[in-house]
C-alpha cells in the first residue's frame, strides 16, 4: 500500500459553505432582478488536493466514494445530446452494470460544461459552467425520490434494495489541465458535515448536501484526465453498513495549470443503480 501522505499534490482553494442557521438555498436559474441566486455565502479554505494516479487501483467506490477507470466511448461527439442518448447512455449502463456487480442501471440526466471567465453557472447567456462550491448532488432522501419520480411503476420494488447514485465524469478534450475536479475521500466526512439544502427548479424543489468545513477531510484529483478516463462518482448510496454513501466534490484552480491551457469542457452522466439486496 502507497503511503498516501507521501502522494504529490497541489494546494487549492475549496469554497465551503459558511455555517449558518437557516437552511441554504440555491436557486437552479437566472434569478429576477433583485431576488437573490442564494442565501450561502462561501468559506474558502486551501486544502492539498492528491495525485490520485499512484493509487488509482487501490481506490473503491464503497471506501472513498469514487474511482479513476479507463473507460473507451464510441461517441464521436460529446456535445451531440443525440448521439450521447443513443451510445453514450447504453454504454455507461452496461459499464456500471459491470463494474458494480448491479442488477439494473438507469441513466436519468447528463449534462455538458464549459468554463468561460466571468460566465456564472445556470446563465442563459452560455453553457453550463464548473460548480465551483463544495457539495454533493443527493441526499438520503432526495436519492430515494428520484427513483419515485423518474420509474414510478417499480419505485417500491426497486427501493426493497439497494439503491446508488453514481456519476460517469470525463473531459470532452482532454488532457484537462484547466479547473479539475477534487473529490473527498467520503471516510474523512463527518455527517455533521452535509448539510440539507434546497436547489430550486423552475418547477421542483431538489435536495442538495451542502459542505462545511472539517480539517479531517482529505482531497484527490486525477492531473490530465484523458478522454478515455472517467471518474466515477458515488453521489448517495442507501445502505448504510458503514460503507461509503456521500461523496462531496467541486472544480477548483489548479496552481499548476498552464496560462495557455484549454478552458475545461465536460461531461458528467447521472445514473440510477439497482442491487436486488
Amino acid at each position: 500500500m502507497i503511503d498516501r501522505s507521501q502522494l504529490p499534490h497541489v494546494d487549492g482553494v475549496l469554497n465551503y459553505m459558511t455555517p449558518m442557521a437557516e437552511r441554504p438555498r440555491y436557486l437552479a436559474y437566472d434569478p429576477e432582478p433583485g431576488e437573490q441566486r442564494s442565501n450561502m455565502t462561501y468559506d474558502p479554505h486551501t486544502m492539498p488536493i492528491y495525485d490520485m494516479r499512484p493509487i488509482q487501483h487501490e481506490l473503491e467506490l464503497d471506501r472513498e466514494g469514487f474511482g479513476l477507470v479507463e473507460a473507451r466511448t464510441a461517441v464521436k461527439d460529446l456535445w451531440d445530446d443525440d448521439e450521447v442518448r443513443r451510445v453514450y447512455y447504453p454504454e455507461c449502463e452496461e459499464f456500471i452494470k459491470a463494474y458494480t456487480g448491479a442488477s439494473r442501471v438507469f441513466v436519468f440526466d447528463h449534462v455538458q460544461r464549459r468554463r468561460i471567465p466571468g460566465l456564472r453557472d445556470y446563465s442563459r447567456s452560455g453553457p453550463r459552467q464548473p460548480a465551483t462550491r463544495v457539495h454533493v448532488d443527493h441526499t438520503g432522501r432526495s436519492g430515494p425520490q428520484r427513483v419515485r419520480d423518474l420509474l414510478p411503476d417499480d419505485a417500491e420494488e426497486l427501493l426493497k434494495g439497494r439503491v446508488q447514485v453514481i456519476n460517469v465524469w470525463r473531459p470532452t478534450k482532454g488532457p484537462l489541465e484547466d479547473a479539475p475536479l477534487a473529490l473527498c475521500d467520503a471516510r474523512t466526512v463527518d455527517e455533521h458535515d452535509l448539510v440539507e439544502s434546497d436547489l430550486v427548479y423552475k418547477q421542483r424543489v431538489g435536495e442538495t448536501y451542502s459542505v462545511t468545513y472539517n480539517p479531517a477531510h482529505k482531497w484527490y484529483y486525477a492531473p490530465e484526465l484523458r478522454r478515455d478516463e472517467a471518474l466515477l462518482l458515488k453521489i448517495m448510496d442507501s445502505r448504510t453498513d458503514g460503507r461509503a454513501r456521500f461523496m462531496p466534490h467541486t472544480s477548483f484552480t489548479d496552481p499548476t495549470t498552464p496560462s495557455d491551457a484549454f478552458p475545461r469542457e465536460s461531461i458528467e452522466l447521472r445514473t440510477l443503480v439497482f442491487h436486488p439486496n
